[in-house]
């Protein structure tokens, strides 16, 4: 089954629902009588253009609905017949959580953005003409300024033509002047969206580093609906990484920076497509960090959950889908230093500084992974007289895949890779 319906509301036998029938980006539908014999279907709010994430019911006659708009989250207020009332304001781009209850006119929602760490909002609906939003709990960082920064979100060509947004993150008034050291963070799988957030390491980098901070949205994330996610799937996985590299390309082109001032970092499929960049244009980036990451993509399926993946990487026991899988695959693409238009032949130091991180208690994306890729990296180019980024992996004993992981662990990570990234990139933390 390839559509879905998620309860919403009911008033009697009259139900809601979001649904994806009929609408890969979801719409709004009613039932007038589930009881009877005949049951009609009434379209309450049409598929839009952007994504609807979720619905909420309010006030008993009214419906708050949450949009996902060019990767940023919006929020706008329905009557119960579909009459669009407005939209709620929201401090910049961002993400929000939305919670209320049906027979109450109290809206809560939490934003949290690059540069808030996590307001709470409460509003009174009482009057959804006249009311607005007001602070109902902050969360401060101490230290941190918001004043200091600005986040914004650019547009960028693909390889193929395609528009991608990217948001950018730094210190206000940045120059332009080509050195800026660049912390380029990408997904782009499983339909997953990746959406405006807090993250204090993150944040530490710009602020200390005078850095930038660079998310594009790739295709296979889920930011425009079914179309995008498909877009880097399966025979388009080289969209993705064509997409990442350009974003890399734009802020080169843009005089953000250059590419001796680049570190890529991803996680899980993440580590996926840094690694697989690396492999293809090892010349663009400084620095690669690869976590937890999904190697050997002609084993994946074999081991832990990993067959369950082949959804979007397709499966590499089937001769049509090995043809696409082979191409892309990062332990069996490693560049060499003999072969001719590889980009290792660059002034920064052949193959990008790499670090693979990797838990030895990982069931999800099992450690074999990264300890394959670091060992055929290390023999194919290690020896090279070029070859002088050090290629290193990061080996966290009693540890996973990363949920649940300890703070004191985080932290130490954080530190160490961090310090990587800076240290590649020749950037002076002040």
């Amino acid at each position: 089954m390839d559509f879905s319906y998620h309860y919403l509301l009911n008033n009697g036998p009259e139900f809601y629902f979001v649904t994806n029938l009929d609408a890969p980006r979801k719409r709004i539908v009613k039932v007038d009588n589930i009881l009877s014999d005949t049951i009609v279907w009434t379209e309450v709010i049409p598929e839009g253009s952007d994504v609807l994430s979720s619905a909420h019911a309010v006030r008993n006659d009214l419906l708050v609905v949450e949009y996902l708009k060019d990767a940023s989250d919006t929020i706008r207020l329905y009557t119960q017949s579909g009459e669009f009332i407005r939209n709620i304001a929201l401090p910049s781009i961002g993400t929000v959580g939305v919670s209320c209850k049906r027979d109450s006119p109290e809206l809560f929602f939490k934003f949290i953005s690059f540069l808030y760490p996590g307001t709470i909002y409460r509003e009174d609906l009482t009057d959804p003409s006249t009311s607005s939003p007001a602070v109902f709990r902050e969360a401060t960082v101490p230290g941190f300024s918001p004043e200091d920064f600005e986040a914004k979100q650019v547009w960028y060509p693909s390889k193929d033509g395609t528009q991608i947004p990217m948001f950018l993150v730094s210190k206000k008034n940045l120059a332009r002047n080509g050195d800026t050291p660049t912390y380029l963070y990408g997904y782009g799988g499983f339909n997953i969206s990746l959406t405006p957030s807090f993250s204090a390491s993150r944040i530490i980098f710009v602020q200390h580093f005078n850095g930038l901070l660079a998310l594009p949205s790739l295709r296979g994330g889920g930011e425009y609906g079914k179309a995008w996610h498909q877009a880097g799937t399966l025979g388009n996985k080289q969209n993705v990484f064509d997409d990442f590299q350009g974003a890399a390309e734009y802020l080169i082109k843009e005089g953000y920076t250059n590419s001796s001032k680049i570190a890529i970092h991803g996680g899980s499929n993440g580590g996926l497509l840094v690694a697989a960049c690396a492999n293809q244009r090892p010349d663009l980036f400084r620095c690669a960090v690869g976590a937890v990451g999904v190697m050997d993509m002609l084993r994946f399926h074999k081991f832990t959950i990993g067959h369950g993946w082949t959804t979007d990487y397709g499966n590499p026991d089937k001769a049509e889908d090995f043809e696409f899988i082979s191409k892309y695959s990062p332990l069996h693409n490693v560049p060499s230093f003999e072969a001719k238009s590889t980009g290792l032949a660059n002034d920064h130091g052949g193959f990008p500084a790499y670090l693979l991180t990797t838990g030895d208690h990982d069931d999800r994306v099992v450690p074999l992974h990264s300890l394959k890729l670091i060992a055929e990296v290390q023999h194919k180019l290690g020896h090279h007289s070029s070859q002088t980024n050090p290629l290193l992996i990061r080996v966290e004993t009693n540890a996973g895949h990363g949920a649940g992981k300890p703070t004191s662990k985080v932290l130490q990570e954080a530190a160490d890779v961090y310090t990587y990234m800076g240290w590649a990139l020749g950037a002076k933390f002040t």
